[in-house]
């Protein structure tokens, strides 16, 4: 095997999230930032939260919409269009 061609390991790393959480771990890097940890995360801690900010599940349910107008229009036109 080769010499000195692994990455040095730190058993004291810490992982800091924005909401405040540390944990210590061991790792190859000795300092990480995250956004989102097991503390925080709405899927362990059960809180869900919706950040639609910029309204884009409501346009999505007007373009949904819009386009089963348009189905349902069709279907009437060519059904009116086959009976004369």
């Amino acid at each position: 095997m080769k010499k000195k061609i692994h990455p040095e390991y730190h058993d004291d790393a810490k992982i800091s999230c924005a909401c405040g959480n540390v944990i210590e771990t061991g790792s190859a890097v000795k300092e990480m930032k995250v956004d989102i940890c097991s503390a925080c995360h709405p899927f362990y801690t059960g809180k869900k939260k919706s950040l639609d900010t910029t309204g884009r599940v409501d346009r999505f349910k007007k373009l949904a919409e819009k386009a089963e107008a348009k189905k349902v229009v069709k279907k009437t036109t060519r059904i009116s269009k086959n009976k004369k």
